[in-house]
């Protein structure tokens, strides 16, 4: 078989699992329901945010199909269009509309090397360029034979598709691991600024202890931010999540990001957080806050992660947290000695905590770099 043989996505299948069409019903609580949120090209597996739920009986009788362990998910329509994600080997969920699951014809392609190919630029372009609706983002199932699959031999496809899953894998296990030292945390912040909490601790504002640096906030457009693609590039963030990498940077350091309007707060009430380290840049729809002494800056994530903050979002159709409500947060006068004793163990799984997100980083430049270059047959490797 030649190197750059195709084969249509529409070839590579021996079943799709598609539960599009009706709105599936759901309750409180019961089996989670995956949508285009939870499929993310940096994950190996679906991610578990914002998620619905659905009863065992919808489960057993509402869908077509369900899928199973080794499916590949791809998203086909809106902003997450085209991500992929591997179903795990012990699946808890189903998924809901506008997205499919492709299981996959061995006889005819790797499984693991069509998971890899499905991110790579050129097949993320290719999906871009087949949009149908031009404004919300769509790819129909119908062209799943435009959408054309570069081959290699089998040897280089099987080498190919188990070092992008050994890559995915590690990096799997390197989030799963800072979940698990965020939850330690969380959990010791809980013990004891909640449930030891004392009636006899004074009363305070957040705004006594934070210092908000929202002065120093620029945004730019995406024609700007197209212009700084060159060289070493830094998050761009935006009120929820990184919106793109750009050259440049105005912030260098470790700081609390916090939605400002816009998306400002999860269903349940509380703020839309993230924890910014390094360089990175910040749009003007995010707060940027540091920790005054004693206080460390994961004492106000933790704090913040606990905070319900409907009495201070202002906005029926915009909601929107400005700085005098966010200042105005009741904040009690904790103990001196449980706040540098919470900072000190903190601080020591934070540091691990940074580590891995190092690591990540490394691993996810080489993997997504190493990717192309195996395609394309520009670097390989004796088999």
């Amino acid at each position: 078989m030649g190197d750059k043989q195709l084969t249509p996505l529409s070839d590579t299948t021996k079943f799709i699992v598609d539960n599009r069409g009706k709105t599936v019903p759901t309750v409180e609580n019961g089996i989670p329901l995956i949508a285009t949120n939870c499929i993310k090209n940096n994950s190996l597996y679906p991610v578990y945010e914002r998620i619905r739920y659905i009863s065992q009986d919808t489960f057993d009788n509402w869908f077509r199909a369900h899928l199973e362990p080794n499916d590949i998910i791809l998203t086909l329509k809106g902003s997450q269009n085209g991500a992929v994600c591997l179903v795990p080997d012990t699946l808890g969920f189903a998924i809901a509309q506008d997205m499919v699951g492709l299981r996959i014809n061995e006889k005819v392609i790797n499984p693991m090397y069509l998971f890899a190919v499905l991110r790579s630029k050129d097949i993320q372009t290719q999906i871009k360029n087949l949009d149908v609706s031009g404004v919300i983002p769509h790819l129909k199932k119908s062209d799943f034979n435009k959408l054309f699959i570069p081959r290699l031999e089998k040897e280089k496809e099987n080498f190919i598709g188990k070092t992008y899953h050994d890559f995915c894998k590690k990096i799997d296990l390197l989030h799963c691991q800072n979940k698990t030292l965020e939850e330690l945390a969380q959990t010791l912040f809980r013990k004891w600024f909640i449930k030891e909490a004392k009636d006899d601790w004074e009363a305070g504002t957040l705004g006594e202890v934070i210092s908000i640096f929202d002065s120093k906030r620029v945004p730019l457009s995406k024609m700007k931010r197209d212009k700084l693609k060159t060289g070493i590039l830094y998050p761009y963030y935006g009120a929820a999540k990184i919106m793109d990498y750009i050259n440049d940077y105005i912030f260098d350091g470790e700081y609390i990001l916090m939605g400002e309007d816009g998306t400002v707060r999860t269903e349940d009430g509380y703020p839309i957080l993230q924890y910014a380290t390094g360089k990175f840049w910040v749009n003007n729809h995010t707060h940027v806050l540091q920790a005054k002494e004693p206080y460390s800056n994961y004492f106000i994530w933790s704090y913040l992660l606990e905070k319900n903050i409907d009495e201070i979002v202002t906005g029926a159709v915009q909601p929107k947290i400005n700085q005098t409500n966010l200042k105005s947060l009741n904040f009690p006068k904790y103990p001196l000695n449980k706040v540098l004793q919470f900072n000190e163990q903190a601080n020591t799984l934070l540091e691990k905590i940074n580590q891995n997100k190092v690591q990540i980083k490394t691993l996810e430049n080489m993997r997504d770099t190493l990717l192309p270059k195996f395609i394309s047959g520009e670097v390989s490797v004796k088999l």
